[in-house]
C-alpha cells in the first residue's frame, strides 16, 4: 500500500502543552521520512505557506477576538474567515486522510471538510476535556455544600464527555495515548482506537546535562507543567508540609511553568524556585538537576513531562489516575501512589540515596526504549487500517 497523503490539523502547535509537543514531533517525523504531509495550524505569524520537499505548512493567525483558554492557548470564534484558504490548500494537496486532534477551530473545520469531500477522518484524543471542565468549576463548588458540589461536578463531567465523544464519533479511526482511553473511546464511539503514545528525545533530555554533584545533600523536587487547578498542584504544598513534619529540611522545589495557581504556590511554598517556562537547553538542564520529579495530576492522558524526567535520569512520583501510570514502573523508575503516599515516596528517596541512584539508572534505561519514530510508525499503521475500509 502506498504511503497515504496526510493532512494534519492540530489544536495547538507553538504552545507549551502535550498536543503542541506531539504535533511538532509529528512534523519532524514526516520531514525525516520525506512523507507527503500537510500541517494546517494557527500561529502568531501572518498568513504563510511553506513547502519543503513533501512537507507543506499553512499557518494562520488567530484574531484579536480569540478567547483565552490557557495563558498561551486560545480559541478563535472568527477563525472561519480562513475557511476558503484552508479549503483551497486541502484541495490542492489531495489528502487521503485528514487527522484532527480535538474540537478546536481547526478540528471542527477538518471534520466538516472531510465530510463534505468524503475523505476518511482520523481523530486523536490528547486532553481529558471532560475532567478539566469539572475541575475548572472549583471556584463555584467550593462555595456550595459538598454534596451539591459533587453532583454538579459529576453532571458537568458526564455532559462534557458525552459531547466530546459525539464529536470523535465522526472519525473513522481514533488514537489515544493509553489503553484505558482507547477502551473508553471504542465503547463510547463504536470506532476502532489505536495507541498514539509519546516519545522522547533522549539526546536533549539526558543526565549528561546535570550541573549539580550527585552527592549534593539537598534534594531537588521538580515539577514541570501548567500551574493550574486540573493539574492538582495544590498537592505540592502538602508534600512540603509533610516533609517538614518528618524533620526533612534539606530540599528545594524547582517549579517550571506558569498558570493561574502560581501566585498561590509562591505564597505557600517555603523553599521553592519558580523558573517560569523553560525551553531547549535550559529545560534540559533543569530536568537533569532534579533528584525526583513529582506529578500530582489525575487528568493527563499521557504526561510528556514524566517521560522527559525519566530520560533525564530522574525518577517520578505519579498518581494512579490518568496516563502517567503507564509510563512509570512502580518501585523501579519511581512510584505510583495516591496523594497521601507522595510524601513517603519523596522521603524514601531522600533517606535512601542508594535506591535513588538505582532508580536514576532504571529511569534512563526505560526512556531509551521510547522513540518518536516508533510512535508515528504505529499511527501510520492505523491510517492503513482506516483506508482499507474504502
Amino acid at each position: 500500500m502506498r504511503v497515504p497523503r496526510v493532512a494534519y490539523l492540530p489544536d495547538s502547535f507553538h504552545e507549551v502543552n502535550g498536543v503542541a509537543h506531539t504535533s511538532r514531533n509529528f512534523v519532524d517525523y514526516a520531514t525525516r521520512h520525506a512523507l507527503p504531509f500537510l500541517c494546517v495550524r494557527a500561529g502568531v505569524r501572518t498568513l504563510q505557506f511553506e513547502q519543503v520537499n513533501e512537507l507543506r505548512t499553512l499557518e494562520l493567525r488567530r484574531s484579536r477576538a480569540a478567547i483565552r483558554i490557557e495563558k498561551d492557548l486560545h480559541f478563535d470564534p472568527f477563525f472561519f474567515r480562513h475557511g476558503s484558504t484552508i479549503q483551497r490548500e486541502l484541495i490542492r494537496f489531495r489528502p487521503d486522510i485528514i487527522h484532527i486532534t480535538g474540537p478546536s477551530e481547526l478540528g471542527i473545520f477538518g471534520a466538516y471538510f472531510a465530510w463534505r469531500r468524503g475523505i476518511p477522518l482520523a481523530a486523536s484524543w490528547h486532553t481529558n476535556v471532560h475532567e478539566y471542565a469539572a475541575r475548572r468549576l472549583e471556584w463555584l463548588t467550593r462555595r456550595i455544600p459538598r454534596r451539591a458540589a459533587s453532583s454538579l461536578e459529576q453532571r458537568v463531567e458526564q455532559g462534557s464527555l458525552w459531547a466530546t465523544t459525539r464529536f470523535y464519533s465522526l472519525a473513522r479511526v481514533l488514537f489515544a495515548p493509553n489503553e484505558e482511553l482507547c477502551r473508553m473511546l471504542e465503547q463510547a464511539t463504536a470506532r476502532p482506537c489505536h495507541l498514539m503514545q509519546r516519545g522522547v528525545d533522549t539526546v536533549q533530555f539526558s543526565p549528561a546535562h546535570r550541573a549539580r554533584r550527585l552527592d549534593d545533600s539537598t534534594l531537588v523536587i521538580g515539577y514541570v507543567g501548567r500551574l493550574s487547578v486540573e493539574k492538582n498542584v495544590a498537592l505540592l504544598t502538602r508534600i512540603e508540609r509533610g516533609l517538614l513534619d518528618m524533620g526533612i529540611t534539606s530540599y528545594r522545589f524547582l517549579i517550571i511553568g506558569h498558570g493561574s495557581e502560581e501566585a498561590s504556590l509562591r505564597a505557600s511554598l517555603k523553599q521553592a524556585d519558580f523558573a517560569g517556562v523553560l525551553r531547549g537547553p535550559d529545560l534540559a538542564r533543569a530536568y537533569a538537576n532534579m533528584d525526583v520529579f513529582v506529578f500530582p495530576s489525575y487528568t493527563d492522558t499521557f504526561g510528556n513531562v514524566v517521560l522527559e524526567a525519566l530520560s533525564s535520569g530522574v525518577p517520578a512520583v505519579v498518581t494512579p489516575g490518568g496516563g502517567p501510570k503507564y509510563i512509570v514502573r512502580d518501585q523501579k523508575t519511581g512510584f505510583i501512589t495516591n496523594e497521601t503516599g507522595f510524601v513517603s515516596a519523596v522521603a524514601t528517596l531522600y533517606t535512601d540515596r542508594a535506591r535513588l541512584a538505582q532508580m536514576r539508572v532504571a529511569s534512563r534505561e526505560y526512556a531509551l526504549t521510547c522513540s518518536w519514530d516508533a510512535v508515528f510508525d504505529r499511527v501510520y499503521q492505523g491510517y492503513e487500517d482506516a483506508l482499507k475500509l474504502d
